[in-house]
């Protein structure tokens, strides 16, 4: 009775795992969604005391209140700037986690069935792979390694290493499912080394821009890991979260890498973005500088006016001013639409998370499909702190590092008004041929700022 009363209690939370992830596909229900698999968390989690033969609660509880402290307190605080860093080092933590769970149980001195032991590694590899590649997803984010490194043969050299921890994953299979002899420790700890090592080096050589393709895959292979060590250990529920996460981790990894027209291969094996990109003698036309008063002028006396956000507007923490501006241009009748690149910004969602924050409407928010008809008749365009995602380069130049990525077509406007702290290239280190063109107009300073003065502006005409 009581085991039916725990598998009964883990469905529930692989339920409600999967409706919190559901929730989590749309701004309406995104919160609704958090609060769902975090009661499934709660679920699991608490009932895994009740498990029986369970013990160390000594160790356990303390682990838990002190873990959960950590979380509370970092989640209070984070900016919304550092989101992406916050995603990238959970989603590590989450691989790590099933390492160790894999590591724990191939200590074990009892021989394993075959599945178990071929699924167990498995997860310790996949695992490993994440954790230490999120750990440099996260340092690149922070701004604690500030370039990648490319070296020639480095794609060899990344195949060895992990044929190596391949090789070393077979042999930990056979010597606990009974069939080779050898010090098992010893293989063991050579096994996770060389995987951890891999992650590092897999992560290492890919560029910025490509950071919410490599955070997307990161988070399906931490699903992937706790589903299969959820075998392991007989948990439905890490199997069935583990799973779902993956699934729809894969799918989003698919879907940012289309977003970019670029394979998942090119994402992780071109070294996209880290040897720098064209110079300036590239481009021709020169930067045209305007006022804020002068922009507001544009926008007061135009009837459509599109906003496209990017990372600037996270870093100046501008989306409330953004949001402020807009409803002003509404009250004149002017319609205002917001228009969102997949990959704009450090993470998947990272432009609508920080929307959905400042209260824009839903209904007023729009993917690339949707609004890139739209520009041709639009009076102005307003880029705030995007860059690669607005490169026309993308669309009419061959020989561009981001040839065939689909962007919004800001350049098509009636009037173009790029907001940017200063004249450098964007985070994919490319030069932007829209900051040339006779229609766009460069703003510069800290996007909040700016905002408040576009804002003043609009309310003087």
């Amino acid at each position: 009775m009581r085991e039916d009363a725990i598998q009964i209690a883990y469905i529930a939370a692989a339920v409600l795992f999967i409706f919190g992830l559901k929730g989590m596909s749309s701004p309406r229900t995104a919160r609704r969604g958090i609060i769902w698999a975090g009661v499934g968390m709660l679920v699991a989690t608490a009932i895994t005391f009740a498990t029986p033969e369970m013990g160390n609660f000594l160790w356990m509880t303390p682990a838990l209140l002190i873990g959960g402290a950590v979380a509370y307190v970092a989640a209070r605080r984070v900016a919304m700037t550092d989101m992406p860093q916050m995603v990238a080092i959970y989603n590590g933590m989450g691989g790590g986690a099933a390492a160790l769970i894999a590591a724990a149980e191939f200590m074990r001195p009892e021989t394993m069935s075959a599945s178990f032991a071929v699924l167990g590694i498995a997860g310790a590899l996949i695992g490993s792979v994440s954790f230490s590649g999120s750990m440099i997803a996260f340092a690149k984010l922070q701004g604690i390694i500030k370039k990648s490194f490319l070296f020639p043969g480095q794609n060899i050299v990344n195949l060895l290493v992990l044929a190596a921890s391949v090789v070393l994953a077979v042999i930990i299979a056979l010597q606990h499912t009974g069939t080779m002899g050898g010090n098992e420790t010893l293989t063991l700890i050579a096994f996770f080394v060389v995987s951890l090592l891999y992650g590092v080096l897999m992560t290492l050589p890919i560029g910025g821009a490509d950071m919410p393709v490599v955070i997307s895959l990161y988070n399906a292979l931490t699903g992937l890991a706790v589903g299969f060590e959820g075998y392991v250990l007989g948990n439905g529920a890490l199997i069935i979260a583990g799973i779902v996460v993956g699934a729809a981790g894969t799918l989003l990894t698919q879907l940012m890498a289309r977003a970019m027209n670029r394979s998942l291969g090119n994402v992780l094996f071109a070294g996209f973005g880290a040897a720098g990109g064209q110079e300036l003698t590239d481009i021709e036309g020169t930067m045209k500088e305007t006022s804020p008063d002068d922009a507001a002028i544009t926008m007061a006396f135009g009837q459509k006016v599109i906003i496209v956000p990017g990372y600037g507007m996270a870093v100046a923490q501008a989306q409330h001013k953004v949001w402020e501006l807009a409803k002003l241009l509404g009250e004149r009748g002017i319609q205002v639409k917001f228009a969102i690149h997949p990959v704009a910004g450090r993470m998947p969602g990272h432009m609508n998370v920080l929307l959905a924050e400042a209260g824009v409407p839903y209904d007023m928010i729009f993917d690339l499909d949707e609004i890139n008809g739209e520009f041709p008749t639009a009076d102005a365009a307003i880029v705030i702190g995007a860059n690669d995602v607005v490169n026309p380069a993308a669309r009419d130049d061959p020989g561009s590092p981001i040839y065939g990525m689909p962007i919004l077509d800001v350049d098509k406007a009636q009037q173009a008004f790029v907001i940017k702290r200063g004249r450098g290239a964007g985070f994919a280190g490319i030069e932007n041929k829209l900051f040339y063109a006779d229609n766009t107009r460069m703003v510069y300073g800290d996007a909040q700022e700016v905002a408040s003065k576009l804002i003043a502006g609009v309310k003087k005409v």
